[in-house]
């Protein structure tokens, strides 16, 4: 008989809390699982955001091959963007492979898998879905059964308030609505391989860090919102314990993360510093917008811009090259040298206090082994992914004490997690070291199917 695989997705798990013991209390029964496991410290991707990190994981394709490179995309020519969902995943997944072999697959929440695609098993889509009104399950009748034995799904939740108190009471509910959902699956559906991530641990993350983690640089103890992260990992861990002892006794357990979580020290107004370079030209006066402004397309004097960029936990900035673009400015034969000094010129950028940063500034071929889709000229990092960049205009400064886009406490980090649990005894336990994320699906792989 095939022996079944649980895999516990914790979107944003760095390792220092899985690992080290800086939950809070939180852990208790996953600490005993992962002492027993054999251990990885998970290099993410470039990027390392959760579209496409975890496609990354579970294709074993860099965002190059995948041609996903975050959650929205700028066709060329065009400012507007478009949403990333499962339909650009173009290459076999873990489960496609699993389903192939005859395994039978249960999915619960996996960016991107929406809309549902066919598998042999069952799916509920991801956090990317619009919302319950639309169809999110496979096969499409499972979301009817579902919905009557544990009400609507629950896909996200608005998590860059000021209003944290409704952040923690919608966090928990959340939370509440996929453990229900997910156990349901889990008893009543067959399945060998099962994969749930749970995008909670990610918005309390950015939610409520900077009431978690001393190190942060404007960290303040609270009362209510400091035990928030630790009790968001008790709940999870409580309800792990219970539904592992509903497995099969031999269910070998993987617990994953797709990236990792840090501070953030600050947002760098990066098509601020673009203006004040001369890449940037807008058609009025900067200094008359107001904090927040949105770069928008008939603010750009495109006949005197060279260069523009988006905001996020990294900029891609995009070249307004002659002949891709409909309003280029950028000759084709000067193509290589802007972007050469204008990677030069961001690699110089400097901390609010003149301090050196560590800065990343790569060509998408440059760390792809193929570039495919809607590419951006240049994937910007700011100090090591400790700065964000922030695409609004109108700030009195190049440099934020916060998010431009609401409240956010943290940034992705390099690091993330990967244990490997089998009651059985026959995996090596202990430090494993390092695994990039495209190893990860090849590892998977050969723990189901050698079981199969």
């Amino acid at each position: 008989m095939a022996r079944k695989l649980f895999l516990l997705g914790l979107d944003s798990m760095p390792p220092r809390v899985l690992y080290d013991g800086m939950d809070g209390g939180g852990f208790h029964y996953l600490r005993e699982i992962i002492d027993e496991s054999s251990r990885y410290m998970m290099r993410s991707c470039y990027p390392p955001i959760t579209v496409p990190a975890w496609m990354v994981m579970f294709t074993g394709k860099s965002p190059g091959e995948l041609g996903i490179y975050g959650f929205r995309h700028r066709r060329p020519g065009e400012f507007d963007f478009y949403i990333v969902n499962s339909s650009y995943i173009r290459v076999p997944t873990l489960w496609d492979t699993a389903s192939k072999e005859g395994l039978r697959v249960g999915l619960y929440g996996v960016p991107p898998t929406y809309p549902p695609r066919p598998l042999h098993g069952f799916m509920v889509t991801d956090f990317t879905t619009p919302g319950p009104h639309k169809l999110y399950t496979f096969p499409p009748w499972l979301k009817r059964e579902l919905e009557r034995a544990t009400g609507p799904t629950i896909f996200d939740i608005k998590y860059r308030s000021e209003d944290k108190a409704s952040v923690a009471r919608d966090l928990f509910r959340m939370l509440a609505n996929h453990q229900r959902q997910v156990e349901y699956l889990a008893a009543r559906k067959q399945w060998d391989l099962f994969v749930y991530v749970e995008i909670s641990v990610d918005r309390a993350h950015h939610a409520f860090w900077k009431y978690f983690d001393p190190s942060h640089p404007r960290f303040e103890e609270h009362p209510e919102y400091s035990r928030v992260i630790p009790e968001l990992y008790r709940r999870i861990d409580s309800w792990f314990q219970s539904l592992y002892r509903k497995l099969a006794r031999d269910t070998i357990i993987v617990v994953a993360s797709d990236h990792g979580i840090k501070p953030m020290r600050g947002a760098f107004t990066i098509n601020q510093w673009l203006i004040e370079q001369g890449y940037l030209k807008l058609r009025v006066d900067p200094n008359d917008l107001k904090p927040g402004t949105d770069l928008r397309e008939d603010l750009i004097d495109w006949e005197h811009t060279i260069a523009w960029a988006w905001g996020g936990y990294y900029s891609r900035v995009f070249i307004n090259l002659k002949g891709r673009e409909r309003r280029g400015a950028v000759e084709p034969k000067y193509y290589e040298e802007t972007v050469e000094q204008l990677r030069r010129d961001i690699l110089s950028i400097r901390g609010p206090g003149g301090e050196a940063w560590a800065n990343q500034a790569h060509r998408p071929g440059e760390v792809y082994p193929e570039v495919r889709g809607d590419a951006p000229d240049l994937m910007v990092y700011l100090d090591d992914l400790w700065w964000r960049p922030a695409g609004t205009l109108g700030w009195p400064s190049l440099y934020l004490s916060e998010n431009d886009r609401g409240p956010d406490d943290a940034v992705h980090d390099w690091t993330g997690v990967l244990a490997i649990y089998d009651p059985e005894g026959t995996i090596s336990r202990g430090d494993m070291g390092t695994i990039e994320i495209t190893r990860v699906r090849s590892l998977l792989e050969e723990l189901i199917l050698a079981r199969s």
